[in-house]
């Protein structure tokens, strides 16, 4: 399968998996899992149409991670980034001594009277080193990079979990954590 397609597919299983899955008539589980027959015949019931092979490489070949099966391969889900109401467990685990965000430049003002918070999310997305980080914040317009004193906040009682594909994650970054690099 080549780049474009693979793209395209990934980019529709975001939004099911992550955001509409009721746009093509699907059901997450509490977990956020989908039986991976079903969301193929739903997605090709939508007009988007992948083979379970596709799929596979969809997921394989991901440098994100953004989808996982489960241990019997007959169920797939995203591994964060949901704004649909799931709950997925994360290993809670201490982190690195500073991890980083990527935003935009427009933010900055807001981030820093506000701190970061979840926005439509179930967490706030960390990054554990700058190139991610910058990533992220290149979608969104001049990227700007904001390292966080993690090491800080688990000294102050702030949890921090990490998901499968290496996404931490929290509930939100008081301002008084943040610095711009």
């Amino acid at each position: 399968m080549d780049d474009k397609r693979r793209t395209k597919i990934s980019k529709f299983l975001s939004l099911v998996l992550r955001h509409k899955p009721e746009e093509i008539g699907l059901t997450l589980e509490e977990n956020g899992w989908v039986a991976v027959d079903k969301l193929i015949k739903a997605c090709a019931g939508y007009g988007k149409k992948f083979t379970l092979a596709e799929l596979r490489e969809v997921v394989e070949t991901n440098d994100k991670k953004r989808f996982a099966f489960d241990a019997s391969g007959r169920k797939i889900r995203a591994s964060q980034g949901h704004s649909v109401d799931v709950e997925i467990e994360f290993e809670e685990r201490d982190p690195p001594p500073e991890l980083f965000h990527g935003t935009a430049e427009k933010y900055v003002g807001e981030i820093f009277a506000e701190g970061l918070k979840k926005m439509s999310r179930h967490h706030v997305h960390l990054s554990a080193d700058t190139a991610t980080a910058q990533k992220v914040g290149v979608r969104h317009g001049k990227p700007v990079i904001f390292r966080i004193d993690t090491a800080r906040m688990l000294a102050a009682g702030h949890k921090f979990y990490v998901s499968a594909n290496g996404v931490w994650l929290t509930d939100a970054v008081p301002p008084e954590f943040l610095e711009v690099l």
